[in-house]
């Protein structure tokens, strides 16, 4: 199996660059795993203490877990991926079986964050777009995604979407093997991430 990390800022594109990775080699050989699905249960926390937490930190990322189910997908072995509930801030309790597959793709702003993550990639991508279009984009999917009010998004992108980004996503730029500008506009850096992965699993 081979791990493809993709990471970036929220609103880049990561998940565009994922399910265009995916459309081209194929849902038989590809699988992937968002990291916004191991979000922190915080259902033991009254709702409007919830919002209070900062989601852009990376401790609110279980990523304990993900490096735990990595490696059980390394070893054969299926996993149940847990679904998250952005309105709610909690699991749902509900999950996906997940099926190992040649080739692993992991996306998410914290992608690049974690040692342990790294340490188990083969391939580490970071998705950089322009800051003013990421907001936009951040805004349209809370709103119409998530269900939250545009002074909420505003509120919440100047208070810790912002500062986190700067602090904690833009410095792993330095660990990516490949940085694809525009995010899921840039066709010619997809087809060579495509080109180099099917290189990478036709040599096995």
């Amino acid at each position: 199996m081979y791990i493809v990390l993709i990471g970036g800022g929220t609103g880049s594109g990561k998940t565009t660059v994922a399910r265009k990775i995916m459309e081209e080699l194929g849902n038989e050989k590809c699988v992937m795993l968002p990291l916004d699905n191991y979000y922190k249960d915080m259902s033991h926390v009254p709702l409007e203490e919830r919002r209070k937490y900062n989601y852009d930190h990376p401790d609110m990322i279980e990523h304990t877990l993900i490096v735990k189910h990595v490696k059980e997908l390394l070893s054969g072995r299926p996993i149940d991926l847990p679904e998250y509930d952005f309105a709610q801030y909690t699991r749902t309790g509900t999950t996906t079986k997940i099926y190992p597959k040649p080739i692993l793709l992991i996306e998410g702003i914290f992608a690049l964050y974690y040692d342990e993550l790294r340490a188990l990639a083969d391939l580490k991508i970071f998705v950089d777009t322009e800051s003013d279009e990421r907001f936009i984009r951040r805004l349209q999917r809370d709103i119409f995604e998530r269900g939250r009010t545009i002074e909420s998004v505003i509120e919440q992108y100047l208070s810790t979407v912002k500062p986190m980004h700067d602090a904690y996503v833009e410095p792993t730029k330095k660990h990516a093997d490949i940085i694809i500008p525009r995010g899921g506009y840039n066709e010619k850096a997809i087809s060579v991430v495509v080109e180099f992965i099917q290189s990478l699993t036709s040599s096995s």
